[in-house]
C-alpha cells in the first residue's frame, strides 16, 4: 500500500503540491491525471524519496525503498555509450553488493525484461544508436528488471507510438497480475488511463 497524508512539495516559494491525501491499495493501479505543472511528477518523486516534502508518504512500511519501488522518470538519464543490457542491469543494483558483480540470475532477469519489450536483439546495441521509442521501452525494461512490488511510472508511454503504448501498458498489466504489483502512474492520455488503471486520482 502507498499512503499519502497531508503531502506538500514546494520549490522555493512555488508550491506545486499541497495537502495531498490518498491511498493506493496493494495490487491496485491508480492513474494520476492533471494538466502540466499540476505536481504529478513531484508527487511521484515523493514516493521514491528523491524530493523534499512535508507530510508523510508510507510505502508499505518499508524502511528502504530501493528494492520496494521501481521508478520510471519522465526524463531519464540515458548514456549513449552504454549498451541496452548494461542499462537494463542497472535495475538489479539494489541486489548487488558495492564491490559485487551481477549474477547469472541478474543477467537472466535483465534479458527477460528486454525480450518482453521486443528488445532482445538490442542487448549489445549502444543507447546512442537507438531511437527515442526504443530508448523509452528500454527504460520500462530497466524498471521491470528491479522486480520491485511497487511500480511508479511518470508518463511511461509519452514517446511511443500507439502500438507500442498499448504493448508497454499491457506488459505492465500482465506483470501486475502475475506478481501482484502496485502501480501508480502519471498519464496524459485519459483513454489509456481509463483502460488500464483501476481508478483515477487528480
Amino acid at each position: 500500500m502507498i499512503r499519502f497524508h497531508e503531502v506538500g512539495v514546494r520549490y522555493g516559494r512555488r508550491v506545486v503540491v499541497e495537502g495531498f491525501d490518498a491511498e493506493v491499495a496493494a495490487g491496485e493501479w491508480v492513474g494520476l491525471i492533471g494538466p502540466n505543472g499540476a505536481g504529478k511528477s513531484s508527487l511521484l518523486r515523493t514516493v521514491v524519496g528523491i524530493v523534499p516534502h512535508t507530510g508523510t508518504v508510507d510505502v508499505g512500511g518499508a524502511a528502504t525503498r530501493a528494492r520496494t519501488v521501481a521508478y520510471l522518470p519522465q526524463e531519464p538519464v540515458l548514456p549513449d555509450d552504454m549498451t541496452a543490457l548494461e542499462y537494463a542491469l542497472l535495475g538489479r543494483a539494489p541486489y548487488v553488493s558495492y564491490f559485487g558483480q551481477e549474477s547469472a540470475v541478474d543477467l537472466a532477469i535483465a534479458r527477460d525484461s528486454l525480450a518482453r519489450l521486443d528488445l532482445a536483439g538490442f542487448a549489445d546495441r549502444h543507447l546512442g544508436e537507438m531511437s527515442g521509442g526504443e530508448r523509452q521501452r528500454l527504460v520500462i525494461a530497466r524498471a521491470l528488471t528491479t522486480q520491485a512490488p511497487v511500480l511508479v511510472l511518470d508518463e511511461p508511454t509519452s514517446a511511443l507510438d500507439i502500438g507500442h503504448q498499448q504493448q508497454a501498458l499491457e506488459l505492465v498489466a500482465e506483470l501486475r497480475r502475475e506478481r501482484g504489483l502496485t502501480v501508480l502512474s502519471a498519464m496524459h492520455d485519459l483513454t489509456l488511463a481509463g483502460l488500464y488503471a483501476d481508478r483515477i486520482a487528480r
